[in-house]
């Protein structure tokens, strides 16, 4: 310290660096790289850098809990599943057919014999004309798209243009074929030009010939419905009447084998993506998704309606079906699951009749016996029309929540709530009812049997009788 001119001034020693001590110092540097946070328009978002450590967020779970509740919330207001309504017929829709080349086209069939070519996008019918007299039983579009099959109470089989004639020219079938019996049901082949009709028996037809190729019968009165398989395309099964499910080969001279159910199935379909498996709907309320080659027990039982169930159609993905019911609802079950995901119904459907999954997966469509054709999102809450890369972010982002949160008991409560017409929701509490009534008097009766005299009975193997081969 020295004092100079009345000021004092305060020396203080400082270290001196030599030249190996500056090589062992480290230096860090911030880097950072400019397109990670800096915007390319005034219109983009701020980019954040995030850090997903869990130990730096110690509220996650509770906070996507949060979002979760609030998805399955959002979810339930905005389910309006009901598109439009088309009507014009003027009896009530028997059958329908949807088109194999384009997904704009459905064709429904009446029970007076109409049948109309209706565009899906504009939601107007474009072509009608007098196909049968008396019922419309079933139709089917060629595999190519070129012609329509049809069969009708008129005992006959007729082919159909596609196109819709020129002016001044009339509707006139392509070909027509008199059959001995009513017709019930028809399906075309996948690949090849034939097709298969039930009646009184299975017939397989040639598009170039008059008479079947092919008969089967196994002693049955009547056979309600056949489909072919649309992975195993050489294989078909039909419901007949005396309450079995019949598996046929093309290949072969007879029929491969039936299961004989405690009640009549009324129609049945193929899962497209599962070759040997296929899902019928039963008199007794349920749906029943077998395995062609173990038939002595269905994979799953389907239950949830309260009436009949009349028709069933799978879904393109192979995932879920949609069955139509005596009851007035559609109902859509994915397909390992014992109950439905989601039931539709309004106050003016009727009996639903028949019943189609769209190709795009999108959307279904139903026909019942009060001349109007419904068409339904297939999803009920999912937003229709084009949306931002935002948008379908944070739809993901939701369904991946409700999913991680799913079996929460709050979130599976709303999920699943439904409303109901009181008439089935009282239907479904008295089946309830009966239902632990019989299981309560099974167990009495068991206890107080000789042991070893009652075996226990699954729900899957009880409603199979019998499997012939």
């Amino acid at each position: 310290m020295c004092a100079s001119g009345g000021r004092t001034f305060n020396f203080r020693r400082t270290n001196t660096y030599t030249h190996s001590d500056l090589t062992t110092m480290k230096v860090k540097v911030l880097s950072r790289n400019p397109d990670d946070y800096v915007r390319e328009t005034k219109f983009d978002i701020q980019r954040v850098p995030r850090n997903y450590d869990p130990a730096l967020h110690p509220f996650e779970v509770t906070r996507e809990y949060t979002r979760a509740l609030n998805a399955t919330k959002l979810e339930r207001v905005f389910a309006k599943p009901f598109l439009a309504s088309l009507d014009g017929h003027r009896d009530g829709v028997n059958c329908m057919a949807k088109h194999p080349k384009s997904l704009s086209t459905i064709l429904s069939g009446s029970c007076d014999g109409e049948l109309k070519v209706w565009n899906l996008t504009k939601h107007e019918c474009v072509r009608t004309f007098q196909a049968h007299e008396g019922f419309v039983r079933g139709m089917v579009v060629r595999f190519c798209g070129s012609s329509i099959f049809t069969i009708g109470d008129d005992k006959t089989i007729k082919q159909w243009k596609m196109e819709t004639p020129a002016n001044g020219e009339e509707e006139e079938p392509l070909n027509t074929i008199l059959g001995k019996s009513v017709f019930t049901s028809i399906d075309h082949h996948y690949k090849d030009p034939v097709f298969v009709t039930s009646g009184q028996q299975i017939d397989i037809w040639d598009e170039q010939r008059t008479s079947p190729i092919r008969s089967f019968s196994w002693g049955v009165d009547s056979i309600s419905c056949v489909r072919f398989n649309p992975v195993e395309t050489e294989l078909l099964a039909s419901c007949a009447s005396d309450r079995s499910i019949v598996l046929y080969d093309m290949r072969e001279a007879a029929p491969l084998k039936k299961v004989i159910m405690t009640m009549r199935s009324n129609s049945l379909c193929w899962n497209p993506m599962v070759a040997y498996h296929f899902t019928s709907c039963n008199e007794d309320y349920n749906l029943y998704t077998y395995d062609m080659r173990y038939l002595d027990k269905p994979i799953a039982v389907h239950m949830d309606h309260v009436s009949a169930v009349l028709d069933v159609d799978y879904s393109p993905t192979g995932q879920e079906f949609v069955s139509a019911s005596f009851d007035k609802t559609i109902r859509i079950f994915p397909k390992e699951s014992s109950h439905s995901r989601e039931v539709y119904h309004t106050k003016r459907m009727q009996h639903v009749i028949c019943i189609k999954w769209s190709s795009d997966n999108k959307y279904i469509l139903s026909g019942s016996d009060e001349m109007n054709i419904r068409l339904w999102k297939a999803n009920a809450s999912e937003k229709l029309g084009m949306m931002a890369p935002r948008e379908k972010a944070a739809a993901n982002y939701n369904q991946k929540l409700k999913e991680k949160f799913q079996h929460h008991p709050q979130i599976r409560r709303i999920a699943r709530h439904r409303h109901l017409p009181k008439v089935i929701y009282s239907q479904r509490n008295e089946i309830r009812i009966m239902k632990e009534a019989r299981g309560r008097k099974e167990r009495n009766v068991r206890k107080h049997a000789k042991p070893g005299t009652m075996p226990l009975v699954t729900e899957k193997e009880k409603h199979v009788v019998a499997v012939v081969n």
